[in-house]
């Protein structure tokens, strides 16, 4: 019988290669999910110079220009934040019951699109971790059966090279874990920056959109006004006297 050895030529062979390949799949996907997550969350989904932007989205607004606003919003294509903005616009005519309730199903769906998959990566590093303790156990009884039937001398060898196979399943696995949990909380915190970025956005539209119907009001009510003042007791009198 041969003796196994711990070297990693023979680690990644045979019927320890049947415990690994698992935790290769787990590294593979966690290391896909960790790059995808990272360029949506950092580059793909933030609104480039969002001061500018609502600076700009209000003036438009307050100027009546709605289609120029909805364009500024087309600009930022990908854009969670913009896309909220553009579906109140949409809606800009509409009572204001009518534009929160947009908003809020607006900013539900841009949600859901900013913290999907990013779970992922807590549940890959405890599956890794767990099918780490599983190949060390596996490894232990293929250790032990080894030295159940080996010679006496060869006994202690078996074991020690057995065992020192089995731990490195274990040091696999908590190594993919490590990563992916510390991924796993970097990214949950720049999502929940981006969802409270959401909110403020949704907050400054609603805002800007009330402003605009303020000044309508204020517009429609104001000719009244001025006619009422030329007819007025004072400028009667005044008219009387100048006759």
């Amino acid at each position: 019988m041969s003796l196994p050895t711990s070297s990693p030529s023979e680690f990644f062979t045979g019927a320890q290669l049947l415990h690994i390949l698992p935790l290769g799949i787990a590294g593979s996907l966690a290391a896909g999910l960790i790059f995808e997550r990272s360029t949506a969350l950092y580059r793909r989904f933030p609104l480039r110079n969002a001061r500018e932007f609502f600076e700009r989205l209000t003036d438009l607004l307050l100027d009546g220009r709605i289609q120029e606003a909805i364009q500024l919003c087309d600009r930022q294509d990908g854009k969670p934040a913009a896309g909220i903005v553009k579906q109140a616009l949409l809606r800009c005519n509409q009572p204001d019951r009518m534009i929160e309730e947009g908003l809020h199903v607006s900013l539900m769906e841009a949600t859901q699109v900013i913290t999907r998959r990013t779970g992922f990566l807590a549940t890959i590093a405890n599956v890794a971790t767990l099918l780490g303790l599983f190949g060390t156990i596996a490894g232990l009884i293929h250790a032990f059966q080894a030295v159940g039937h080996a010679d006496a001398q060869q006994k202690s060898a078996l074991l020690a090279a057995g065992i020192s196979q089995a731990m490195n399943a274990t040091l696999i696995g908590i190594g993919i874990a490590i990563p992916c949990m510390v991924a796993f909380s970097f990214l949950v915190a720049r999502q929940n920056q981006l969802v409270s970025e959401l909110d403020q956005a949704a907050g400054k539209t609603l805002d800007i959109l009330k402003q605009r119907s303020f000044a309508l009001q204020q517009d429609l009510l104001g000719a009244p006004h001025l006619e009422a003042d030329s007819m007025s007791p004072v400028t009667v009198q005044t008219k009387r006297g100048a006759a």
